[in-house]
């Protein structure tokens, strides 16, 4: 079965619909760092407010614990949802509560409004069924139908994503519709030569990913931090860079695996490898079979894949027609071991076919490093999300959609 999308719902005009986005954008002191999330919703809402129907967004921002807490209040996203709309955003101080349900009851057609974090409720993220079911039964009371659009929490089993689906008409938005067809591409029928690209701290967030799509890509490049447990399973020393012990058998067997299958594995052939983990450490450049000759000897950490490993991923990602990227070649937040991630974002810019950059902190990345959301085929809003989608696992938020 194919997902419900909005045309299933009919004409909303009138209508009071709750849409699940995603708002969960990083904030410093009460500012908003970076909008992508709020930005991706709007084509969902736009469309709704256009029609006439009265909309109640929801979202959860970080993780308050089941209780209000004021720095992860919505209010700073009500207010930027408001700048981007060109409209007045009505704003609940409470998720199911008087103002939600004051706010609700206000709107007329064309008009949205926030609520406040759905994690405020402890009933969002129970483990127990019964109560995730009474907080979204308190959820269903506030609309007439329900639209499904944060992607990131499609793999969570939350009052929100899932038992409110079953309680309203529900359907997925445009963000879900969209994600689900990237990802399904990557799955299904890749145009070849299919690169995916691995980085971020721990091979352990991988596994799934690597193992599902061993058989599936024509390449895979390593790098970010799980690069020294690849480096050290075949037996080159790594200093005191990140390293799963408990995984070099594992390795050693994807390593088997690719090898026995065609696929190229790309590993770096240089290091950036630091005296410390600080933007000032002192740095030198290593090749990947020598990480310890250098001056800081077994001391030393690797905090970014070096020039020569850089460029050597660039013409792989930019020779292959669909790519798939996720996690940062080193710790891109300290300007001196960023160059592996912008060479890398650099050159999924340039591929003649489908790149995506996976969510999460490879979304945050290509945005701080300068580059805008349209030089990419696509940039998922679901790190985890996309992870487990193209690991083949069930997600759902996806599944009480019809997704199959």
């Amino acid at each position: 079965m194919a997902l419900r999308t909005l045309d299933s719902l009919g004409s909303l005009a009138g209508k009071r619909v709750i849409v699940r986005v995603d708002f969960n954008v990083p904030l410093k002191e009460g500012v908003i760092t970076d909008d992508g999330r709020i930005r991706a919703a709007l084509p969902t809402l736009n469309h709704l407010l256009n029609q006439g129907a009265r909309v109640i967004a929801c979202s959860h921002l970080g993780r308050p614990d089941g209780a209000p807490d004021a720095k992860y209040s919505l209010e700073p996203v009500a207010q930027r949802l408001s700048e981007l709309l060109g409209a007045p955003v009505a704003f609940a101080r409470d998720t199911v509560g008087q103002s939600a349900q004051d706010a609700a009851g206000a709107l007329a057609d064309g008009e949205i409004a926030v609520i406040e974090n759905l994690r405020f409720n402890p009933g969002e993220t129970a483990k127990d069924d019964a109560e995730r079911r009474a907080f979204a039964e308190q959820l269903a009371a506030l609309g007439d139908a329900f639209v499904s659009d944060g992607f990131g929490v499609v793999h969570r089993k939350q009052a929100s994503v899932y038992e409110l689906a079953e309680l309203l008409p529900s359907a997925a938005g445009f963000l879900i519709e969209k994600e689900v067809d990237v990802l399904d591409r990557l799955t299904e029928n890749p145009e070849r030569p299919y690169a995916v690209v691995l980085g971020g701290s721990k091979v352990s967030d991988k596994l799934g990913v690597i193992e599902h799509l061993l058989p599936r890509a024509d390449k895979i490049l390593v790098g970010g931090g799980m690069l020294f447990t690849f480096l050290a399973a075949q037996g080159h020393p790594v200093g005191k860079s990140l390293l799963e012990t408990d995984l070099l058998d594992t390795v050693r067997g994807y390593i088997t695996t690719a090898h026995e299958r065609g696929v190229e594995l790309i590993l770096p052939v240089d290091a950036v490898m630091a005296s410390g983990f600080a933007a000032d450490a002192d740095h030198v450049i290593a090749p990947a079979d020598a990480l310890e000759d250098t001056p800081f000897g077994a001391d030393g950490m690797g905090l970014d894949i070096g020039p020569a490993s850089a460029e050597l991923f660039a013409e792989a990602i930019r020779t292959s027609k669909t790519v798939f990227w996720n996690g940062p070649m080193g710790v891109f937040e300290m300007a001196a071991f960023a160059a592996g991630t912008k060479t890398v974002a650099a050159a999924l810019t340039e591929v003649d076919g489908l790149s995506v950059v996976g969510g999460g902190d490879s979304a945050a990345a290509v945005r701080q490093l300068g580059f805008t959301d349209d030089q990419f085929g696509h940039i998922s809003t679901g790190g985890g999300a996309s992870l487990e989608f193209l690991e083949g696992k069930k997600l759902p938020g996806l599944e009480i959609l019809g997704w199959q």
